[in-house]
């Protein structure tokens, strides 16, 4: 036994409880979780909110463009798809989730990174 023993021993750490030990670890975690569902979770919830009432709202004549840049006016209006209408006598038909927006206005989707 050495000199430094008593100091070792009254130097060391208290053993903690089981309780202690879940709180350490159980409170940064519910604060991750906190952080991460109102920075990530809740946008995207708004975004997708207002795809959809742009997405419900359209209707025949209104004039759109494409995710690919496609400009045209509604002709038909289906569950899934629309017919779109290009030029005299050309109409084509794409996904409603391929139409982003009015013909001159933003997008309804935009960047994260873009000014909205």
């Amino acid at each position: 036994m050495s000199l430094l023993d008593p100091f070792l021993v009254a130097m060391a750490a208290p053993p903690q409880s089981a309780a202690a030990a879940l709180q350490q670890l159980l409170i940064p975690l519910t604060l991750v979780v906190a952080i991460f569902y109102f920075v990530m979770v809740l946008p995207m919830r708004k975004r997708e909110q207002k795809v959809r009432a742009f997405l419900d709202a359209l209707k025949e004549g209104d004039k759109v463009i494409t995710s690919g840049g496609m400009y045209g006016s509604i002709a038909k209006l289906g569950k899934d798809s629309i017919h779109l209408q290009v030029a005299n006598n050309v109409r084509i038909e794409v996904s409603r989730a391929a139409i982003v927006g009015y013909q001159g206005q933003q997008p309804v989707v935009t960047d994260s990174n873009s000014p909205s």
